[in-house]
């Protein structure tokens, strides 16, 4: 069944592309190339789906998972028995927290429960922002103390600095954590280095904020040492500020454009509102869950393939037709949201797409809200789950950084520095840096940075799983490299060092796939689960869930979530958790 309000979207950015395609042109335009034959891969999936959102902690969203408080007039949670535990909020760090407010003398700043009283009206959900630049990110962790948040990043419109500590529970963010019941949920998964959203944007599809071409950028607060360290708009993108930054250096795009395997960026609001000599305007705005508006739903400095000039869509063109989405043509893979849908409806996913919410529903505090994050991750994620694609699909969910919120655990420091701005472990220090300088040493990286919410969405997802392997951004560039079998970036991209995604996955032969789970987008309740079924090497889709219901089989696949009573093959892919 088509999501009405996919459809809805699309026509709306038909319509809007076709108007600005009689304003725009690229004179030369090449013809999309012809499909390619399926390009083999390293594991069954052929699509992954990066969801990337915005600004969230790990403990913020998950750090009492998985105990919900379920206080009445609150979507319920209750998590499936044996459902592993995180590396959480524990008792001491909720009631002696290391963390004080700024007024001297003031008691211990523990973290507290945000509350959520429903859509109709929400008490807490949309919070002030809070103070997420490279610096202070690195002050409130203090080098492994964790015990300075409400000074340094507690910020923003905040009265309350303490608020920094807060955090939600599967009350509010019940659609994540019954995706974490359902799939993977890794618990030691950071940020790359410290910083806010452009850093964090660069390193999911390079893994790599080095390299800035000073030629081309005018952002220079924002620079230090050729390195991208805060928020800065990309140089080719029409609605961009006068300041901005360019990127030298690849991307996992130029690699996939190598290999001619098909992908696209797709965020919301990057259809132009109308055209001004000869340049897109971005003026499309949304309001939020408590009627406030996002103050615009394209937010540049969120597109990070617009800083290479390899990748960009200067003019927010549209795909000459939703058949050459994902292919080579004006677009240059840089698209508006609604073309993600249209090619989903028409069977034409690229292999890989990476997903951006509009400013509304992208989850970053101070415009956005985990109840309108929500709406858009159920709503996206059905519609992939309901589509022919779904059996071979890998859907992402990650963060571009943690707006400062708190979290209790001090990230690996793999990637030291000694840049001006660096406080992490003193002034102007970020560990030792080595000597003498690796040739691809690149200062102003401090990481790793916050850890952040990782999770991997798919038929080969482990169920009802909790990850610790050490993963970061860059992971995701990694995951994408090796399944398709593209190389590295090179350079300073952290690609070749970072952990990989594969434990989250079982690809072994012979298991139960994970089961597809619908949400209601309002509350993130299951509206309805279908058991997986068997995966068998070259087995047709859809065998494997008619072979769970034949009688004296249908035993064997039980113990799943929404599943019902449980056998034995059932409980052998839950061992071990």
């Amino acid at each position: 069944m088509r999501n009405p309000r996919i459809l809805a979207g699309v026509g709306v950015g038909l319509v809007a592309s076709a108007a600005v395609a009689a304003s725009l042109t690229m004179a030369g335009a090449a013809a999309p190339n012809a499909s390619p034959a399926a390009t083999p891969t390293t594991t069954p999936i052929k699509h992954v789906v990066v969801i990337f959102d915005e600004n969230v902690s790990f403990d913020h969203y998950f750090g009492t998972y998985p105990n919900a408080t379920n206080p009445a007039g609150e979507p319920a949670f209750h998590a499936a028995p044996a459902t592993p535990r995180v590396n959480g909020l524990t008792p001491a760090l909720l009631t002696a927290n290391p963390n004080r407010d700024t007024t001297p003398g003031a008691p211990t700043a523990n973290p507290q429960r945000l509350d959520n009283t429903g859509s109709a009206s929400p008490s807490q959900v949309v919070t002030c922002d809070q103070g997420h630049s490279y610096s202070p990110e690195q002050k409130a962790a203090d080098g492994g103390l964790m015990d300075r948040f409400p000074q340094f990043t507690g910020g923003g419109g905040c009265s309350d600095k303490a608020i920094v500590m807060d955090y939600y529970d599967g009350n509010t963010v019940t659609g994540l954590w019954n995706y974490a019941q359902h799939y993977a949920l890794s618990d030691n998964s950071f940020d790359t280095n410290y910083g806010p959203s452009s850093p964090g944007a660069l390193n999911v599809i390079s893994g790599d904020t080095g390299g800035v071409d000073l030629t081309n950028s005018t952002a220079t607060t924002a620079v230090e040492n050729d390195t991208l360290i805060n928020d800065a708009d990309p140089t080719y993108d029409d609605c961009s500020a006068a300041t901005h930054v360019a990127m030298t250096g690849r991307n996992v795009g130029d690699l996939l454009n190598a290999k001619g395997i098909t992908w696209g960026w797709f965020e919301g609001g990057f259809t132009p509102s109308s055209v001004v000599a000869g340049k897109a305007v971005c003026g499309t705005a949304h309001n939020n869950v408590i009627g406030a508006s996002d103050g615009g739903d394209y937010i540049q400095h969120h597109e990070p393939f617009q800083y290479y000039a390899s990748t960009a869509n200067p003019h927010h063109l549209p795909p000459t037709s939703v058949a050459a989405v994902g292919h080579q043509d004006q677009a240059n893979h840089q698209y508006d949201l609604s073309y993600f849908y249209s090619a989903l409806n028409a069977g034409n996913l690229p292999s890989v797409s990476y997903l951006k919410a509009p400013a509304y529903e992208d989850g970053h505090a101070g415009y956005s809200d985990p109840l309108d994050e929500q709406r858009f991750l159920a709503d996206t994620i059905n519609a992939v789950e309901q589509s022919a694609d779904w059996s071979s699909t890998a859907i992402v969910i990650a963060y571009d950084d943690s707006d400062g919120w708190y979290d209790h655990v001090f990230s690996p420091l793999t990637s030291p520095s000694d840049g001006p701005s660096d406080a992490l472990t003193g002034t102007g220090k970020c560990g030792t840096v080595p000597s003498p300088l690796p040739a691809s040493f690149e200062n102003d990286r401090c990481g790793l940075g916050p850890r952040l919410p990782l999770l991997v969405i798919s038929p080969y997802a482990k169920v009802n799983y909790v990850d610790h392997t050490l993963t970061d951004q860059s992971s995701v560039v990694r995951f994408i490299e090796d399944n398709w079998s593209l190389g590295r970036i090179g350079g300073g991209s952290n690609d070749a060092t970072a952990g990989t995604l594969d434990n989250m996955f079982n690809f072994t032969p012979v298991h139960i796939a994970a089961p597809k789970v619908i949400l209601d987008p309002a509350t993130g309740e299951v509206l309805s689960t279908q058991p997986g079924g068997l995966s068998l090497p070259g087995l047709p889709a859809g065998i494997g869930g008619l072979l769970s219901e034949i009688p004296g089989l249908g035993g064997l696949f039980g113990d799943l979530p929404g599943a019902g009573d449980g056998g034995p093959l059932a409980r052998s892919a839950s061992a071990g958790r």
